[in-house]
């Protein structure tokens, strides 16, 4: 089955829900049935009534007799004036206000809409004629298509979940039930999804954020603030460390910023045009409006501003991983996947046309080599703007910067798709879109190229004939966020981080009480002793289970902890000079000699 193929028989299944759901909820009210990845959801309004995944084998079952019924899809189109009768006709209001949108603007895109004429009635000439409508048995619904020829040609679906949204995402609209199901063509394909899920929720970073101690999150603090442990931090801190490595050594230099601004940067900027609702205040003291910073890359314009620059200094580049704030919508906040106080391994180089390329260069190869040594497939997606007007600067500039990108993707001979409407504000982005041990995908890495921030900060160089030039600005960050990078790769790993990373390395488990004065040399030994691949100066990070407890409990705790490393020491390796080393892998004994050396080789 082809992509198309799919994509029909998915929104099919996306009809035929919302069919099952009319049957048995007779008054029901329907909002979008789109497609999504893997299959489709639709936002339902039952009044006071709600849905519950104890209703989901009612709701399946009657697909199924949908399905076995062999109900056509059947088109047919209405002008739009009679299309909105129908709509008030069978109580339908959400399709009524969808409608009204057609006929006073030819799309329902909320984006693309006055936010002011939403939900209101549409008068005067129509934008369109008529709209299409498909109908299967005694159901019928707005909709472009396209669907499969009859409802038996559908192949395995799944009722998955059901959540709370709000009508077009606006919070003050109703909020209505959107019920989720999955789609495959076939039965085989449907089970391998559904075992994949079982996995990912075994995995789930919440449940694994919990317990292993990695981050906490408080209601008195705030939704999306996340609060990280010691352990937490250390695993932070060492991704961190890696990232900026790769930086460090291809000449970057860390600077430092405030975490607060004049609001007037983020005008000159263009993002306070883009998005006025920053998270910004007025200054008792001074009258001052400022704002939390939401970006770090104007600050960083004017580290490059701070004095007269000259070519024989570029490219000029900064390194600071700092947090950036963000407003989101408290139904999108959840575990580290979305929050508001968002953490960057961000860097900006400042250089000449003519050395943007090497600049990529670098960074290409960076991001790389850090997403080989965790574990996830690269992939890659050119993110260019598309027609609307939520971009900054001319449109000869942006294609000007976009056929660099292309140009670049190509001479690297990197294999790529184009996101359209997936640019910032600013300029085109490489993004690097990662791959996990279950197959999903997720942007993480991105490269941004920028010829309008420098141009909006007056940002000047001394070229080499004594003119001033403008220079380029490449923006980048390896991890992305750290807080979304840590849920993929808390998933990614099970909670069994690599040793270099893992907040707890190595714990020692006791047989008795006689080997403490061992135990004792062992941890003088790993105190010692650091890893300096693949970061340097890695101390090694131990503790020591000496209670009164059974070796098997020891074991299962420490497992349970998911510590990398665990070394069982009884009376006979003190006599023997050994310890018995347990890993995944395994249990082997080592004398302690050797130990040190064993572990770097992790």
């Amino acid at each position: 089955m082809n992509d198309e193929q799919l994509h029909a028989m998915r929104h099919s299944f996306a009809h035929i829900t919302a069919s099952a759901v009319k049957r048995l909820w007779p008054n029901a009210k329907f909002g979008v049935g789109p497609v999504v990845e893997n299959g489709f959801y639709y936002d339902i309004d039952l009044g006071d009534e709600k849905i519950s995944e104890a209703q989901f084998g009612k709701i399946e079952k009657t697909m199924r007799r949908i399905i076995t019924e062999a109900q056509n899809f059947e088109r047919f189109t209405m002008p739009v004036d009679e299309a909105i009768a129908w709509a008030k006709e069978n109580s339908q209001p959400y399709k009524e206000e969808l409608l009204n949108d057609l006929k006073r603007s030819g799309t329902t895109v909320a984006k693309d809409l006055d936010a002011s004429e939403l939900g209101t009635i549409a008068e005067g000439n129509a934008a369109i004629d008529e709209v299409s409508f498909y109908k299967n048995g005694d159901f019928t619904d707005l909709c472009r298509g396209p669907h499969v020829a009859n409802t038996k040609e559908v192949g395995a679906f799944k009722l998955l979940r059901v959540a709370g949204a709000y009508w077009r995402g606006n919070e003050k609209n109703p909020q209505m039930q959107r019920l989720y199901g999955v789609a495959f063509a076939t039965q085989e394909e449907l089970d391998q999804y559904l075992e994949r899920l079982e996995q990912a929720k075994l995995r789930d970073h919440r449940k694994l954020g919990k317990e292993l101690d990695i981050y906490a999150t408080s209601t008195l603090i705030g939704a999306g603030l996340p609060l990280f442990t010691p352990r937490g931090t250390v695993l932070r801190d060492k991704l961190n460390d890696l990232a900026q490595s790769y930086r460090l050594d291809r000449g970057y230099e860390k600077v430092w910023i405030p975490h607060i601004a004049n609001l007037e940067t983020y005008k000159v900027s263009g993002h306070f045009e883009k998005f006025p609702d920053l998270l910004h205040f007025v200054s008792m003291e001074s009258g001052d409006e400022l704002a939390l910073k939401p970006v770090n890359c104007p600050h960083h314009t004017q580290i490059f501003a701070s004095r007269p620059r000259s070519y024989k200094e570029l490219p000029m580049k900064y390194l600071e991983t700092t947090t950036v704030y963000r407003d989101e919508k408290s139904g999108e906040l959840g575990g580290l996947n979305r929050v508001r106080s968002i953490t960057q391994d961000d860097s900006h180089v400042f250089c000449s046309e003519a050395q943007v390329e090497d600049v990529f260069a670098e960074l290409i190869e960076s991001a790389q080599q850090l997403y080989g040594l965790v574990g996830l497939k690269l992939s890659l997606r050119l993110s260019f703007r598309d027609e609307s007007d939520s971009y900054i600067g001319e449109r000869e500039v942006w294609n000007r910067a976009e056929a660099s990108i292309q140009k670049l993707a190509e001479k690297f001979e990197l294999e790529h798709e184009i996101g359209l409407g997936e640019a910032a504000i600013y300029g085109p982005k490489m993004d690097f879109m990662a791959t996990d041990a279950l197959g999903r995908k997720f942007q993480l890495a991105t490269v941004q190229l920028d010829y309008m921030m420098p141009e909006r900060f007056g940002l000047e160089y001394v070229s080499e004939d004594g003119s001033k030039q403008r220079p380029v600005m490449v923006h980048c960050a390896l991890l992305g966020s750290i807080e979304r990078f840590l849920s993929i790769f808390i998933e990614h790993t099970a909670g069994w981080f690599p040793l270099w990373a893992a907040p707890e390395q190595v714990r020692i488990l006791t047989i008795n009480d006689t080997v403490l004065d061992y135990v004792a040399e062992i941890e003088t030994l790993l105190r010692g002793a650091v890893l300096m691949q693949p970061i340097k100066y890695n101390e090694l990070r131990f503790t020591r289970d000496d209670r009164n407890e059974s070796l098997g409990k020891k074991i299962r705790e420490a497992t349970a902890w998911k510590i990398p490393v665990q070394l069982i020491v009884g009376p006979k390796d003190k006599e023997a000079r050994e310890v018995s080393v347990r890993t995944q892998s395994g249990e082997e004994k080592m004398s302690l000699d050797a130990l040190v050396g064993y572990l770097q080789s992790l």
